[in-house]
């Protein structure tokens, strides 16, 4: 007989780890940032994770062993880990992996995610995450084309297979003044969003410049430099927009 090949490691590309408290989903989370995504949003605070080949190489294992640390505390937190980045579902392998194991390590798991590139979730490693935290930019297609450089379409479609598939879910939508407060739009994304089920919360994230020192190093036209962020005024005429429609908004 041949000899028993052991299988490949399976290994992504990663930017970092953190943790974090009340941003990336219930309680103190462990927060894996992966490598590589395929929007370029003018506020993106995170231009280092653009490109993979800026991360390094790590194993599922590597990376499981350095959750194990915290394991405990994450637990009795109430918190688990998220896999964010860029965006996780450019690498679904291991990105499925990462969750699979953490589902066996009895953790609870999240998922932050533009949606893009949701058609490449499969229904397994879906079923291995306890919460998809979902990023919708624009409900506007020219705005939403202008503003990350890809299609509105793609996140609306597993937004509605998510809530077909019974999933939790976080809507995260960011504010910036003069691209994603217009009234109009706010209204057809909450009035789509109040015919999904599995919309728990929708959190409105003001639009800031705190990545503005990220492009200066990266060599980077930071494209909303001199965009306003948002006063209490907006982001309260915007989160009454989503609780108009019935959702509970923050």
């Amino acid at each position: 007989m041949p000899p028993t090949v052991a299988p490949r490691p399976v290994t992504g590309r990663i930017h970092s780890w953190d943790l974090s408290t009340g941003v990336d989903g219930p309680g103190t989370r462990f927060v894996l940032f992966t490598s590589g995504c395929p929007l370029r949003c003018l506020y993106c605070a995170n231009p280092d994770t653009w490109h993979m080949r800026d991360g390094r190489g790590a194993a599922v294992d590597e990376v499981l062993a350095e959750i194990d640390k915290y394991r405990d505390f994450l637990v009795t937190a109430g918190g688990g880990v998220t896999l964010t980045g860029g965006e996780p579902l450019l690498q679904p392998a291991f990105t499925a992996a990462v969750l699979r194991r953490c589902k066996e390590a009895g953790l609870h798991t999240a998922l932050d995610t533009s949606g893009f590139l949701g058609a490449r979730a499969t229904d397994t490693l879906l079923a291995d995450t306890d919460l998809v935290l979902l990023d919708i930019k624009s409900f506007d297609v020219p705005t939403y084309r202008k503003l990350t450089g890809g299609a509105l379409a793609p996140t609306l479609n597993f937004a509605t297979r998510l809530d077909g598939l019974g999933k939790r879910v976080w809507i995260r939508y960011v504010l910036v003044p003069g691209w994603t407060d217009d009234e109009e739009a706010v209204d057809g994304l909450a009035g789509f969003l109040s015919g999904l089920a599995c919309v728990e919360r929708v959190d409105i994230l003001p639009f800031h410049k705190l990545g503005a020192a990220k492009y200066d190093a990266l060599g980077i036209h930071f494209p909303l430099r001199d965009a306003p962020v948002p006063d209490r005024a907006l982001v309260d005429r915007v989160r009454g927009q989503f609780r108009e429609r019935g959702l509970m908004a923050h």
